[in-house]
């Protein structure tokens, strides 16, 4: 994991406007919100499914710094105070408290944007066009209306009232789930010969470690403290919000990220040691304290 952050940090810094460009204050917004100490799971996930099938790691560059991008500008626009009003991600103060809140309103829309400049450009003579196509759509639907943004929306249409664990899964499956699935969905598109099979497990995959992220995450917000978690802890009981601990009990939400974890690893059943990285973050993510 750390190689990978080293990697994908390397890359942004590539791809980001120079902070002195002008202009000047967006461009440090933009750096600032993306360049933090993050855990870059997403770029990781990326590199971990791409090289189980092969792929090469200057392949993988561009889609990992596409998603990280998308997830920036994700907390950029979570944090404020039109959502959830934070002031503190990553260990020190949210964009719009460092900057102002028009300044992070246009810094995350201009990091979503970058994304997608990325995956067009990044890559070229490496990636063929087609993959790099098929990459866009992928990331466009994982982040709009019917993947990370619609979760949003329907996250904040439950709060204050109690949804079911039905409903409360589908909110995460489109909030959080979903660009961790696209993250190895592109990855898994930088591999020259994908066999279908593995394709489809590697899918399987995401989808339960996607969700065993969001379960991870509720208990953490409920057991963890902010210097610790690099956030706000306690946010969810604040603003009432529903969570797999509120739902089910925190010894049953514990249960539930652990049987997710389980299927995950069950789904890899058909690779070797390739897919050891994808194995061992699958672990760390229901073990990890922020």
């Amino acid at each position: 994991m750390a190689d990978c952050r080293e990697r994908v940090d390397t890359a942004l810094r590539h791809w980001l406007p120079a902070a002195g460009s002008p202009p000047v204050r967006l461009h440090e917004a933009m750096r600032y919100a993306t360049l933090g100490d993050g855990k870059r799971i997403r770029p990781v996930w990326v590199y971990a499914a791409g090289q189980a099938l092969g792929g090469a790691p200057d392949c993988l560059d561009a889609p990992a710094c596409a998603v990280e991008l998308i997830h920036a500008y994700s907390l950029v626009h979570d944090d404020l105070p039109s959502m959830d009003d934070d002031d503190l991600r990553r260990g020190r103060r949210t964009c719009h408290k460092a900057f102002d809140e028009a300044t992070a309103l246009l810094a995350g829309d201009a990091l979503q944007t970058l994304a997608f400049e990325v995956l067009a450009l990044g890559g070229a003579g490496q990636i063929p066009a087609a993959a790099r196509l098929e990459m866009i759509r992928h990331l466009a639907r994982a982040a709009g209306s019917r993947g990370m943004v619609g979760g949003q929306a329907l996250d904040l249409a439950a709060t204050a009232r109690e949804p079911g664990l039905v409903e409360l899964e589908n909110i995460h499956i489109h909030k959080t789930g979903a660009l961790i699935r696209a993250s190895v969905r592109l990855g898994t598109l930088c591999a020259s010969h994908s066999d279908p099979a593995r394709v489809e497990a590697l899918d399987h995959y995401a989808k339960c470690v996607g969700l065993a992220f969001q379960v991870q995450d509720d208990i953490l917000d409920l057991e963890g403290d902010t210097a610790t978690l690099g956030k706000t802890s306690g946010k969810d009981v604040l603003q009432d919000k529903a969570t797999y601990p509120a739902l089910m009990g925190l010894d049953a939400a514990r249960e539930k990220a652990r049987e997710l974890c389980h299927d995950a690893l069950d789904s890899l059943a058909i690779f070797g040691e390739e897919a050891a990285p994808l194995r061992a973050i699958a672990r760390f993510i229901v073990h990890r304290e922020r």
